[in-house]
């Protein structure tokens, strides 16, 4: 009663609360989720391409060096040396910068659900305001994060340090080699610093993400009058009213579907529409529509029927006069007891060893 009283925020956010605060920007995002998708990205492209491209950088490397004392020191040498490298590292580095933007994005699609926050792309003014800035930095909400990213570079540091370490008992460092195998020791070291980063940072991802949402919904929360204005206002949204009637409908549906194995008899359009039938002499008066379908619908019964080995009898105007008139768990209109107590009569004299089985067991 007294978190009633003072207007305390015990209710989690409704669909429509969150909706509203995605538009406005306010979700739970990651800055580590992002940074971890966008190394996997440039992991991934560096693993497929990686061989390729020392190998063109190699060979670049050993053309120049290997005819350095034949190039001319004059101005149009250097530039087309220099045009020569850029080539080469555009060709080498642009599938990795690709796969790395493709990354990002698909991190920043996850968190906001691929919708685009119309709102936060408007102009904020109170965020260049230097007093609402010392605020948000020195605030309690600003601690975890600065926690993470001290932890982010403390686990970067200790996982370069230690390969690095290892890296440095390599027989590169004090027995001659050859050109290639330099290139080929760089991008082993590369990638081998670079997925151990990974590793831990995907950690940090995890935890960080895990803080951001609980901070976010905590934040989404409404107080019980606040949940009962929203209700209250929703009762008269058209699209919350549409959703609501698609939700039953579906609901509806599933649960027919459910009870069309019970049923004696699907009647058809053919293709059109289907009603399954069912009667029980001992407990029903009259034949009851367990399920009806149009199209779609219809299809799914015969196809449930077909499973069930329940027979399907072409009908059209039975099928048409029930599908209008007839309501599913209701019994058959009273005009049309003559024409389905002749389709049951039929269909029981042509399965009657399956039905008196039935009954047997029962």
């Amino acid at each position: 009663m007294a978190n009633h009283q003072t207007g305390e925020k015990t209710e989690q956010a409704t669909p429509r609360r969150l909706e509203e605060a995605l538009k406005r920007g306010q979700f739970a995002r990651s800055t580590e989720v992002q940074t971890v998708f966008v190394l996997v990205g440039g992991l991934v492209a560096f693993k497929m391409l990686g061989a390729d491209v020392w190998r063109q950088l190699v060979n670049t490397q050993i053309s120049i060096l290997g005819h350095l004392h034949e190039i001319p020191l004059t101005l149009d040498a250097m530039q087309s040396y220099a045009v020569q490298a850029a080539m080469v590292f555009g060709a080498c580095a642009g599938p990795v910068i690709v796969a790395t933007a493709v990354g990002g994005l698909l991190a920043g699609g996850i968190q906001n659900r691929f919708q685009t926050a119309s709102e936060a792309l408007t102009m904020n003014w109170e965020r260049l305001n230097p007093a609402e800035g010392f605020k948000r930095v020195f605030s309690g909400r600003s601690l975890v994060p600065t926690g993470i990213s001290i932890m982010k570079l403390t686990v970067i540091g200790l996982l370069t340090w230690f390969q690095v370490k290892k890296l440095l008992e390599d027989p590169i460092f004090y027995t001659a080699v050859d050109v290639a195998r330099i290139g080929q020791f760089l991008a082993e070291a590369a990638f081998g610093i670079t997925w151990r980063v990974v590793l831990g940072l995907s950690v940090l991802a995890a935890l960080d993400y895990t803080y951001q949402f609980w901070r976010t919904n905590r934040d989404l929360m409404m107080t019980r009058e606040e949940v009962k204005e929203e209700m209250k206002n929703s009762e008269g949204n058209p699209q919350i009213k549409a959703r609501q009637r698609r939700r039953r409908a579906l609901k509806t549906v599933r649960q027919m579907l459910l009870d069309v194995p019970k049923a004696d008899v699907i009647v058809t359009n053919p293709t059109r529409l289907a009603i399954a039938l069912r009667y029980d002499r001992k407990t029903m008066k009259a034949p009851k529509i367990v399920a009806k379908g149009a199209r779609l619908n219809a299809a799914r019964i015969r196809e449930i029927a077909t499973r069930h080995q329940i027979p399907i009898i072409e009908n059209k105007p039975l099928a048409r006069m029930m599908f209008k008139y007839g309501k599913v768990g209701g019994e058959i209109p009273a005009q049309l007891y003559s024409a389905v107590a002749e389709i049951l009569a039929y269909v029981y004299r042509v399965n009657r060893y399956r039905y008196y089985a039935e009954l047997n067991n029962a």
